[in-house]
């Protein structure tokens, strides 16, 4: 079978439409569209059924996706291997990291590791999600859970603490809570993604709430750098990391009693990968940054 078709068909698939399939592999829609056609015709069967919302696998394009789904996994750590045959780092390295802790405590720091390893490019994908690290969708990750996969290798950074916070003029106007009890009169600020290892930070709405269902939230927003922006803008009170709050000195820490989640953080890629100088480098330069992050207060400045 063409190689070329085939990896149409796998972008077509993973995609679920012709147009994304041809962002992805640089081509038009309709090249993508002649190399699909070409090898359904060429197999004798029809790979996708063409629907309004987009393209559904048939059991035939399921069964030839899975193969295509190795191929693609064998080809990606061809290329990997390859990239790490050299002396030192260099290439392209895929790292994953969630969204606020990459985008304000991890991407101000690069500097450092680009100065040092000036060969090596990093694509630094932010999502609160998990990219699949045994399928080279990132070669290494930074999450603040622990991987639970046998074939991953995870090292400990550190701890990241959190608290609630208001700012002065959300207290000015309502009042500082004295009990967990009192947040039932407060406007609350949660995560808003319940799929998520993050969820933890709507702690606002369960603290002092044991045996009663989570208060409501004012404001839901899956994206903790926007929970912290919308402290800071007055909307309510949330559960934000301290490293983040410490960017902020104006805010207030509310019912500093009652400490709010904290996260393990770690730095986890696939044991096919243990001897990558890519993620060598990476680990290492993480690993001395986070330092901080394992000492007993466990609020990174």
């Amino acid at each position: 079978m063409d190689w070329g078709k085939l990896r149409s068909f796998h972008a077509a698939a993973e995609a679920g439409s012709l147009t994304s399939a041809g962002d992805r592999l640089g081509i038009s829609q309709s090249a993508v569209s002649r190399q699909i056609a070409a090898l359904e015709e060429a197999l004798g069967v029809s790979l996708f059924q063409r629907h309004a919302r987009g393209l559904v696998l048939t059991d035939s394009g399921h069964t030839l996706f899975r193969s295509t789904m190795e191929m693609a996994q064998a080809a990606a750590s061809a290329n990997t291997a390859l990239r790490d045959q050299q002396e030192t780092p260099q290439g392209e390295l895929i790292v994953s990291a969630p969204v606020a802790f990459g985008s304000t405590w991890l991407v101000p720091r690069l500097g450092n590791f680009v100065r040092k390893h000036p060969d090596l490019h990093l694509d630094l994908r932010l999502e609160d999600r998990e990219y699949d690290l045994l399928k080279l969708e990132a070669e290494c990750a930074i999450r603040l859970w622990a991987a639970d996969k046998a074939d991953l290798i995870q090292r400990k950074l550190g701890t990241v603490a959190t608290n609630l916070y208001a700012s002065p003029e959300y207290l000015k106007a309502f009042g500082m809570p004295r009990t967990p009890q009192d947040l039932d009169n407060h406007r609350i600020i949660a995560y808003g993604d319940e799929n998520s290892p993050l969820q933890e930070m709507s702690f606002a709405c369960r603290v002092g709430r044991d045996d009663a269902p989570p208060r409501p939230a004012t404001l839901k927003v899956n994206n903790v750098f926007a929970m912290l922006r919308a402290v800071d803008a007055g909307l309510g009170i949330a559960d934000v990391p301290d490293y983040m709050a410490s960017t902020m000195p104006r805010l207030v820490k509310v019912l500093p009693d009652n400490v709010g989640p904290i996260f393990d953080l770690y730095f986890i890629y696939p044991s096919d990968l243990r001897r990558s100088k890519r993620v060598a480098a990476f680990r290492d330069f993480v690993t001395t940054e986070t330092e901080q992050l394992r000492r007993p207060a466990m609020r990174p400045v």
